[in-house]
């Protein structure tokens, strides 16, 4: 079976960062499908985000009409959006240290800035202003209203124990069952998104996420 994942960098990022790279280079080759035998095909998508919030939402929209990917993963400001959108269009996602709060991140740092990986279209500064920030805070103030029961149990979050900048998973879990934590900090190593990341994902979409392909739903219990 081949699946996709559509991958949503953080607000400095881009399709090149390193979580983005380290999940493509994680499923660059079949993975053998342990209940059946069979080898899944796990095709990742690692877009430019744009960097006004509703512009970005509209884009990620689009990729998935087109793309028709079977599970999102977000990361900080990537997951931010990938919670707003998975319970509209029907998919389950992995929320890497999503930051629910972007007004607070994005008003000390006012200005020009620098993104911190490469972009496709080789635009590598960009401005944070006002009108940016009000742009966050109207989403924000309506960020949880598609959380319903049914997706309690289809968004996973995972969130790094040396964090310094996002700490929601109490925010997370009002709205949640499901929560994971590796050693790491904000954005993950390549080597955190092979030894957490990857596992997680693996378990959901190779088992999770294509029992929603069948007729019958899914009732696993939350891990504790």
């Amino acid at each position: 079976m081949k699946l996709k994942i559509l991958f949503l960098h953080g607000f400095y990022a881009s399709g090149q960062c390193v979580p983005a790279m380290a999940l493509k280079e994680a499923f660059a080759g079949p993975i053998l499908n342990d209940e059946d035998g069979s080898e899944d095909v796990i095709e990742v998508l690692t877009p430019d985000l744009p960097l006004h919030p509703k512009e970005a939402i509209r884009y990620i929209r689009e990729l998935i009409d087109q793309e028709k990917p079977d599970m999102l993963v977000g990361n900080s400001c990537g997951a931010f959006y990938a919670q707003m959108i998975a319970p509209v269009v029907g998919l389950p996602a992995l929320l890497g240290n999503p930051h629910f709060r972007m007004t607070e991140f994005l008003k000390p740092r006012i200005g020009t800035q620098q993104y911190k990986s490469p972009r496709k279209d080789g635009k590598q500064d960009f401005i944070i202003d006002e009108q940016l920030i009000a742009e966050f805070a109207e989403l924000e103030a309506h960020q949880f209203d598609n959380c319903s029961e049914y997706y309690r149990n289809r968004i996973i979050g995972i969130f790094g124990e040396k964090d310094t900048l996002a700490h929601f998973e109490p925010l997370f879990k009002e709205h949640y069952n499901w929560s994971v934590s590796f050693p790491g900090g904000h954005t993950p190593t390549a080597d955190e998104v092979r030894d957490y990341y990857v596992p997680v994902i693996k378990d959901y979409l190779l088992d999770y996420a294509i029992d929603l392909h069948r007729p019958e739903v899914d009732q696993r219990e939350p891990q504790e």
